[in-house]
């Protein structure tokens, strides 16, 4: 009987792959196409974590490739161009629109100065396509200009009569007015080109003015994936209707004055909070926004605190409400309402500093007034709703996970969390692997309720827990203190101490023991995180482990650049081996542009290939070998037959 079923798996796999190609000479073709491919450079991929909302930042890294196209142009242009001639044509790369615009302004945009352009850009794309297959460069050309670009780019420079065949081209795609498009079309496929996967390892959201335009970027991007970090958690169950998820997104938009992100980019309506907030709130300096001078605080700040601190304890109720429901968390000491003795002024046996507490009743401190219960429904269904964070949300779900193992590299936000003697931690009897891949699979539970119209309300309480929850591999830290950083002023009480995790990642043989746990072996294999800010300023080195670990939150978020000294790193991995770059702080898109300035990134190499690193080496190249499998086990199959009809299938 086995033999038999294994017959018929056979028969089943030689018949759909015989649909596909019908015929000797398909399945020749295509396997010699796959040969090429997989002698091929493997493609450059990129790591970023920690956005935070820096648009801007991220936009021009996203623009320069981590300084991939820059090296390009000086490879090409460095003897013959001058400094300011390559900032110029590195600018142009990066925002065609606004240089061309200036030029136009100036009336400098002549026919002369579009036949250069587009002659350089040639050779940029010509450099940045040359480690792929034509197939592959064909597959990304842009619509309507890809038969043109595919013969530029493939011309034989050393044919005279081409070389003017070419410039007539030129030449035509101006007089048609047409020259402005084909450079967009060019420099789009040159970015497309210089980076073939982006990894972003987390927290896109929360302090910086606009994740929505990052999210924009990313799902327009052509290969882009996402380790879910905490604050994206936080994101994607207030989405879902977590109220404590709801109203934690909206303290932390209130702390850093970002209330526009809210009301503008999501149409979330914060009407009702705003009116009950300035009915029922005291002016409460604690909760002003970060940067607000208390001496010199103006009405807007004074109502933004109340808004602020109307929602925050409203998040505590809800959060409350969670941990009552679910003792399995074992966060009964987070429990912040239920814990405070109203009558003594104190939590947990602290004294609070001259604390107000409206519209908490002591008797019980977790139930919602009339009034809040209307702010949190109406707050519920603006979040649910917006047609733009669905958007976004759906894009974290679709290419988002809890950790990926991608080319012998296992990326994830935050840890593997970890009890003091270096044991996995357990949460519900699982634990290491076992829990990451429980996570994953308990928020899309979630997210699949929700898409539904329902809601799974086990899975949905699970969003807060990963947002900070001790056992948590989003958050990684043993308690989130920022009710005591509000309300305690002896600072013993606000750290947050970190998991064990981040005391054992230092050394080589746990993370080969992590690496392991999760099917990962081999000398070039790594661990890649972010959450933990890598105090670079100080000398810390983000590269740990003997190089197993690598670290790359470097600061990417105004907020933190005092504490790294820098302002975030990009991990670049080719066929050469990995690299790091040191990003440092980034004013402005304007000023870059006006300035042709660019950000100042210092690379440190520090794992290079002996051999170069081919498609076959990669997670992509295995793949290719099993369908190059397929094919040979296709024509052994058939053996002297010109076609493979079902008819014909072997018994």
């Amino acid at each position: 009987m086995p033999g038999n079923e294994q017959e018929s798996r056979e028969r089943e796999y030689l018949r759909l792959i015989s649909e596909k190609y019908p015929t000797l000479q398909a399945a020749a073709t295509e396997m010699i196409n796959l040969e090429a491919i997989l002698r091929l450079p493997k493609g450059t991929e990129h790591f970023l974590s920690d956005l935070h909302g820096e648009y801007e930042a991220f936009c021009h890294i996203m623009n320069n490739c981590s300084g991939v196209i820059r090296e390009k142009v000086e490879r090409l242009y460095g003897k013959a161009m001058t400094k300011r001639e390559r900032d110029e044509f590195c600018t142009f790369i990066y925002y065609p629109a606004a240089i061309i615009a200036e030029k136009k302004a100036a009336g400098s945009d002549d026919k002369d100065w579009y036949r250069v352009q587009l002659h350089r850009l040639v050779e940029v794309c010509r450099s940045v396509s040359s480690k792929y297959t034509r197939s592959k460069v064909r597959k990304a050309l842009p619509a309507y200009f890809d038969y043109i670009i595919d013969e530029l780019i493939n011309m034989d420079r050393d044919d005279f009569d081409k070389e003017a065949y070419y410039g007539e081209i030129f030449a035509s795609i101006i007089e048609l007015g047409r020259a402005e498009q084909f450079i967009y079309a060019m420099t789009g496929l040159i970015k497309r080109l210089a980076v073939d996967s982006l990894h972003i390892v987390g927290d896109i959201y929360d302090r910086g003015e606009n994740p929505d335009k990052i999210m924009d970027l990313l799902i327009g991007h052509h290969n882009a994936d996402v380790q879910w970090g905490n604050h994206d958690i936080q994101w994607i169950g207030a989405h879902m209707g977590n109220e404590a998820n709801i109203f934690g997104v909206i303290d932390l938009s209130l702390k850093y004055d970002n209330a526009d992100l809210l009301e503008e980019s999501y149409g979330i309506s914060l009407r009702k909070l705003t009116v009950y907030a300035a009915e029922q709130m005291d002016d409460d300096a604690r909760f002003y926004p970060v940067g607000t001078d208390p001496e010199n605080a103006g009405e807007e700040a004074r109502l933004t605190a109340k808004m602020r601190k109307a929602a925050f304890l409203m998040q505590l109720k809800a959060e409350g409400a969670i941990i009552d429901r679910r003792p399995e968390y074992g966060m009964e000491s987070r429990n912040i309402l239920k814990s405070i003795d109203f009558a003594k002024g104190e939590f947990c046996g602290a004294k609070l500093n001259g604390a107000i507490f409206p519209n908490v009743d002591p008797r019980h401190p977790l139930r919602f007034t009339a009034a809040e219960r209307e702010v949190a429904e109406g707050l519920k269904r603006s979040f649910r709703s917006s047609e733009k964070l669905a958007r976004h949300i759906a894009f974290l779900m679709r290419r988002g996970s809890a950790y990926k193992i991608c080319n012998n590299n296992l990326i994830f936000h935050g840890c593997v969390p970890l009890e003091p003697d270096g044991s996995y931690m357990n949460f519900c009897g699982y634990e290491g692997r076992a829990l990451l891949d429980y996570c994953d699979k308990t928020v899309r539970r979630a997210y699949s309720a929700f898409r539904r119209g329902g809601e799974d309300e086990e899975a949905l309480d699970f969003c807060y827990y990963l947002w900070c929850g001790r056992c948590s591999p989003l958050y990684g830290r043993e308690k989130l203190t920022t009710f005591e950083r509000l309300f305690i002023d002896d600072p013993a009480w606000h750290k947050e101490e970190d998991n064990s995790y981040y005391i054992y990642c230092k050394e080589k043989s746990f993370c080969e023991r992590i690496l392991r746990d999760f099917g990962i072996a081999g000398k070039y294999s790594h661990i890649i995180n972010g959450h933990v800010p890598v105090r670079t300023k100080l000398g810390e080195n983000p590269v740990k482990a003997d190089g197993k670990l690598i670290v790359i939150d470097g600061g990417f978020c105004k907020a933190y650049h005092a504490k790294t000294g820098i302002a975030g790193y990009t991990l670049i991995y080719n066929s050469h081996g990995l690299r790091l770059c040191a990003h440092e702080p980034f004013d402005s898109i304007e000023k870059a542009i006006e300035q042709r300035s660019d950000i100042h990134s210092e690379v440190t190499v520090f794992e290079t290939r002996q051999n170069r690193l081919l498609v076959r080496d990669t997670d992509t190249g295995r793949e290719l070998c099993m369908q190059l499998e397929g094919l040979k086990f296709l024509m052994r199959s058939f053996a002297g037959s010109d076609t493979f009809p079902e008819g014909n299938l072997p018994r």
